[in-house]
């Protein structure tokens, strides 16, 4: 079974920047099964214009976009609408999402009248009902509120709640946890974890955070300057990280032990120059050679279930992401 959503060596270049905002990247999710896809880098690697990429909020400058197996720039009319009903997005700040003139109830009301999926008030209100109780709120503690009235987790759980109102099969998950404190953390991820295991929708994670990552997610792709450094099952790639960018991230993750370094003391700072002379990570890794200076390095298998864009490894060169990244179609 073919991904249903799929990014083709995709490249974006804004205005005449010399350095692409995503270069060359190729993944893809859902597929025969529902799974979690992380996307995990710093800021600037590319995770946002990414998901604008999967949403068709942009279109590439190189590359293309794929949707149940049609490109997404040909989609017209109710294909168009399929698209826009099944990918849907839960975003960083759910405040921006709101009016804060209007009663949460028309935000989720607007939806189903949008796309016609519901025949009467009484049917809307029951569907509502049901996608709140699903992400762990009370309707009679929730309806009639303005979004001031609501805590931080409240909004991006009736975020969640929004998307499965349009029965989606994929949601893209922008930093959905970055912005509410730890207790609610694990209630929110939950919440997401349960999209793929209890609905069958496929999630694209994205984040900054490895942890969060590692908790939910079953694959995924590391970003570094628009380019995918590594790729393959979450514990490859966060529990055994090969590519020496992703080595530094895992190592500065804090640890329980106040005592523990963080590992990130002698690492060196980001610069900044073209990508097309070499690995971007050249720079900063203290294991660069010659070859990664002059040549860009092909995602290279590291394992069974993982790969790696470096030449510290001789392993063959991927031929396709979609194994990588869960949506092989096994």
């Amino acid at each position: 079974m073919a991904p249903l959503l799929e990014a083709r060596e995709v490249r974006m270049v804004f205005g005449r920047a010399r350095t692409p905002a995503v270069d060359c990247i190729s993944l893809a999710i859902g597929g025969a099964r529902a799974g979690i896809l992380a996307v995990v880098g710093e800021s600037g690697s590319g995770k946002t214009t990414l998901t604008r990429l999967l949403l068709g909020f942009l279109r590439p400058t190189g590359g293309s976009v794929w949707y149940g197996g049609m490109e997404l720039a040909s989609l017209r009319g109710e294909r168009r609408t399929a698209f826009r009903r099944e990918v849907q997005a839960i975003f960083q700040d759910p405040y921006e999402a709101f009016n804060p003139f209007h009663r949460i109830d028309r935000t989720l009301q607007m939806p189903l009248r949008n796309f016609r999926l519901a025949n009467s008030a009484a049917e809307m209100r029951a569907q509502i009902e049901n996608a709140l109780q699903a992400v762990g709120l009370r309707p009679q503690e929730t309806l009639g509120r303005h979004p001031h009235q609501l805590s931080g987790g409240q909004r991006q759980r009736i975020m969640i709640a929004r998307a499965l109102l349009l029965q989606p099969r994929i949601i893209l998950a922008v930093e959905p946890v970055s912005m509410v404190d730890a207790s609610l953390r694990a209630t929110i991820l939950e919440s997401i974890f349960r999209l793929k295991t209890d609905l069958g929708i496929s999630v694209v994670y994205v984040t900054h955070d490895l942890a969060t990552a590692y908790q939910i997610a079953d694959h995924a792709v590391v970003l570094y300057r628009g380019r995918i450094v590594e790729a393959g099952t979450v514990d490859a790639v966060i529990g055994r990280p090969m590519h020496p960018y992703t080595r530094l991230l895992v190592d500065a993750v804090p640890r329980p032990d106040p005592d523990a370094s963080w590992g990130l003391e002698d690492a060196p700072e980001a610069t900044h120059g073209s990508a097309s002379d070499g690995c971007a990570f050249a720079p900063r890794c203290a294991r660069a050679m010659p070859q990664c200076r002059r040549e860009v390095p092909p995602l290279l298998r590291t394992g069974p279930d993982a790969a790696a864009a470096c030449f510290l490894y001789a392993g063959e060169p991927v031929a396709g992401v979609a194994e990588m990244t869960g949506a092989d179609g096994q």
